[in-house]
């Protein structure tokens, strides 16, 4: 049996965030029903996959997933574990928001086998929170985080972002620090990207209203403190945008990087399964092995591990530098990447301009 993650998507929320261009809408009590059922249904339709896996981790994303009440929730595990084999050990996420989590539903969590809690702030600051469109205070969080301690959650992620309109660095300094102090075991910290078909994009997309975004300077300090003020308060990076402390790296995170077979189920969900790639209601794409050495590369580059020469060797049966010396040897001169005996990994300044490494790896 192979090794696979599982992530179900749940595409609810109370209202859109500004800067959200996730598969997600406000809905009613009678459309989430309907969805749960079709989603279990779903589910147990993968029955004769599930007889090759085991599953390492499971993710329920969205959207908010703990708007679904408690017994949904019990529904959905209900059908996963009729159908496929979950490793005793596996690491099983739920993503939460303020706003939405009660002392029964954690419970109902907790019974269910769910693990780790992924609770959406953002910021520590309300007046942050009120521009992206949240529907929640600093105080609702903090009750929030509460709350699941006293519920027994051991493993908790809290995620953060930068570059939000009329921050200033300090304001962002000021979030880290609140938040390290609570000593979550994970925190994702990204940096606002303005999507199109987004509030924030009508505003300030096309170059418009840029005086209040952060500019690229402060935006680079930015990204710069966060990892000084969080190794500080002993967290690592292990990722571009995620830090941990030890042991708490996100299993489910790392096994999209390195390319585990995963299956989405749910409305948009994607999927990885036997080098066939298709979302949700989509006709699956067969990856040739150029495509799966592109992934392998701009993927893994992503940690900051970065990618073994010797699996890539066993893996596609051809040397990394038989395929990418010349890019290697550019990257390398330039600073922007570190090529070890075995290791490749992004440098710092390669960190700062990744999305133009990752491209020269496109063959």
């Amino acid at each position: 049996m192979k090794p696979l993650e599982l992530y179900l998507h749940i595409p609810f929320c109370i209202q859109k965030c500004n800067y959200c261009d996730f598969l997600s809408a406000p809905s009613c009590a009678g459309e989430r029903k309907v969805y749960v059922e079709s989603l279990c249904q779903k589910i147990r339709s993968y029955k004769d996959l599930a007889k090759a896996y085991h599953v390492v981790s499971i993710f329920v994303g969205g959207g908010t997933p703990s708007l679904l009440l408690s017994k949904q929730i019990e529904q959905i595990f209900e059908a996963v574990r009729e159908t496929f084999v979950i490793d005793s050990d596996a690491e099983i996420s739920l993503e939460a928001n303020p706003g939405t989590v009660t002392e029964e539903k954690l419970q109902a969590y907790r019974n269910c086998g769910i693990n780790r809690l992924s609770i959406g702030l953002q910021s520590a600051k309300d007046r942050e929170l009120k521009r992206l469109g949240r529907i929640h205070t600093y105080e609702e969080f903090l009750w929030t985080y509460e709350l699941a301690r006293k519920a027994g959650f051991l493993n908790i992620n809290v995620d953060l972002m930068s570059g939000i309109p009329l921050q200033t660095l300090v304001d962002w300094e000021e979030t880290l620090h609140e938040v390290a102090r609570l000593k979550p075991e994970h925190i994702s910290a990204y940096s606002l990207i303005v999507e199109e078909g987004t509030p924030f994009y009508e505003r300030y997309g096309n170059g418009k209203h840029l005086e209040e975004l952060p500019d690229e300077e402060t935006e680079r300090k930015m990204y710069y403190r966060t990892r000084e003020i969080l190794e500080s308060y002993g967290y690592h990076r292990y990722e571009i945008s995620n830090y941990a402390r030890l042991g708490y790296e996100c299993r489910h995170n790392l096994g999209y990087w390195n390319r585990t077979e995963y299956l989405g189920i749910g409305t948009g969900a994607a999927s990885l399964i036997r080098e066939e790639r298709w979302n949700e209601g989509e006709i699956p794409e067969k990856l040739d092995r150029k495509a799966q050495m592109e992934e392998t590369m701009f993927l893994g580059l992503r940690t900051m591990k970065g990618v073994s020469k010797a699996e890539f060797a066993k893996t596609y049966q051809r040397t990394m530098e038989s395929v990418y010396g010349k890019v290697l040897e550019e990257m390398q001169k330039k600073g922007l990447l570190l090529v070890g005996e075995d290791q490749v990994c992004l440098t710092d300044a390669g960190i700062d301009v990744s999305n133009y490494v990752m491209s020269e790896f496109l063959l």
